[in-house]
């Protein structure tokens, strides 16, 4: 499948590797608000063709476009290639506005086009070996769990992270999609939400290059504290925070009738920082120690891309994409309605379910 990558920013570069070595999929043209570095990443990844973003969507070759734009310019772009007819595939989260990633999702399915949505870890060795392990019921019948993403945010090392701190970003919605979209993946559909959020420091000041000393203007909550109630029964609590310095707490913890399982960091896909395959550790009722499972599925590695070759494969089998836009929109309603709890004081029904998920 021919596809166009329109957003040429950090992240692009891994997509563009591995969409290269996958047999089914191809990207022939790429497109950035900043023409140069368009042409630059075209020139480092062998692309064919560097264009607009309007003519990349417009072009007819194109059969698939990933979007990797900021997330506000997530909605009006793959907007505009769904009303093209084309299939999309774009990073999270879906949209920034649970009413926009709904639109998305009705017109893919009115034209009868697919909307894949990262992110694309939950396919990996990881978190898909927790899964068969929580299915054979290892750890028992699922209980609850723990979810932390700490840390002191982005300013330290992002080159432009001001989309961090505004609308559409924090660390519910930068971050909360890995977390989120692993535990929907182990535990299924979410019920309810409730929680607390607090925004520790209205102002924050860049300390990477190039922008050294700029000042930020903080418009979203960077301490959230959430209990997720899921329709099976389980109840985790999610802590997501851009204002903790330093923990020793893991990314996930499970706990069912018989065991506790520790699950990999969801935003990665199973591989330990020198690229080797992480164990599953988990420890059963009675036990004196704990026990390591090795990964029962590949593509451990930084594999991003995967989502969109499903989505490709998926296509062709007539089928949704496992990486869907019906699971991002699932996880968009939550982590909007987790930021709605928070400052309501109000528990949050949820209305989607995570079909393809």
């Amino acid at each position: 499948m021919r596809i166009g990558v329109i957003g040429c920013g950090n992240i692009c570069g891994i997509y563009f590797e591995n969409l290269a070595r996958f047999e089914v999929t191809e990207v022939v043209a790429c497109a950035d608000l900043n023409r140069e570095k368009a042409i630059e990443v075209a020139q480092k990844y062998q692309i064919q063709r560097v264009l607009t973003p309007e003519e990349l969507i417009a072009d007819s070759e194109i059969e698939l476009v990933l979007n990797l734009t900021i997330p506000k310019a997530h909605f009006e772009v793959s907007l505009a290639a769904l009303e093209a007819g084309k299939h999309v595939y774009v990073e999270k989260p879906l949209a920034i506005r649970f009413e926009d990633g709904k639109r998305l999702i009705e017109i893919a399915e009115s034209k009868g086009i697919t909307v894949g949505c990262a992110p694309d870890t939950v396919l990996g060795g990881g978190i898909q070996t927790c899964k068969t392990m929580l299915d054979r019921g290892d750890i028992g019948e699922p209980v609850g769990g723990n979810a932390f993403m700490l840390c002191p945010g982005h300013e330290s090392w992002h080159p432009s992270p001001e989309f961090y701190y505004e609308i559409g970003g924090g660390p519910m919605f930068d971050m909360g999609p890995y977390y989120l979209s692993a535990l929907i993946t182990l535990f299924g559909p979410i019920q309810s939400v409730a929680a607390g959020t607090k925004t520790t420091w209205g102002k924050r000041t860049i300390t990477s290059q190039p922008q050294l000393g700029k000042e930020i203007t903080v418009e979203t909550p960077t301490h959230v504290i959430s209990i997720l109630s899921f329709r099976g029964g389980a109840v985790v609590q999610f802590t997501a925070s851009f204002d903790v310095q330093a923990t020793t707490l893991p990314p996930i913890e499970l706990y069912g009738t018989s065991g506790t399982m520790l699950v990999p960091d969801p935003n990665g896909f199973g591989a330990d920082s020198n690229g080797n395959p992480q164990p599953i550790r988990f420890r059963q009722k009675g036990a004196t120690d704990w026990t390591e499972q090795p990964l029962l599925h590949g593509d451990f590695t930084n594999s991003r891309g995967l989502g969109v070759l499903d989505q490709v494969i998926a296509i062709v089998e007539r089928r949704l994409p496992r990486a869907s836009g019906q699971l991002g929109l699932h996880v968009l309603e939550a982590m909007s309605a987790i930021l709605e709890s928070g400052e309501s004081g109000r528990r949050v029904d949820l209305t989607t379910l995570p079909i393809g998920g």
